[in-house]
C-alpha cells in the first residue's frame, strides 16, 4: 500500500488516540498488517508494554554415574533386591539375556 501524507497524518492521529491497528485498519480500509508494518516503520509504540520476565538460570547438579553415586550415599546401607536386579541385569551379557527370555517363554506356554 502507498501511504499518502493525509493517511499518515490520520494514522499517527488514531494510534495516539489509542485505537488498536485493526481498527485503524478498518477506518482506513487496509489491511491490519500494512498498518502494523508503517507503525514499526515510524518507530510508533504505545510504551506501557510489561516488562518481560528474566528468570534465573542456574547451572545444573553435576552428577556422576548412577552406581558410583548410589555406591558412595549407600555406605553402610543395605541395598534393595531390585538395584541388586538392576545391578545384575547390566553385568549379563546380552546372549545370557536372550536365554533368559526364551526360558520365560517356554514356562509360560
Amino acid at each position: 500500500m502507498r501511504w499518502n501524507r493525509s493517511e499518515l497524518a490520520k494514522l499517527e492521529k488514531l494510534w495516539a488516540a489509542g485505537q488498536s491497528a485493526a481498527q485503524i485498519a478498518r477506518h482506513l480500509e487496509c489491511s491490519r498488517n500494512a498498518v502494523c508494518g508503517r507503525l514499526t516503520r515510524l518507530g510508533l509504540t504505545r510504551g506501557h508494554k510489561p516488562p518481560t520476565a528474566k528468570p534465573k538460570i542456574r547451572p545444573a547438579p553435576k552428577r556422576g554415574p548412577t552406581l558410583m553415586a548410589a555406591g558412595r550415599h549407600c555406605v553402610g546401607k543395605k541395598l534393595s533386591q531390585r538395584a541388586l536386579d538392576t545391578q545384575q541385569l547390566q553385568a549379563m551379557s546380552k546372549r545370557q539375556l536372550y536365554a533368559m527370555l526364551a526360558a520365560a517363554v517356554r514356562n509360560t506356554a
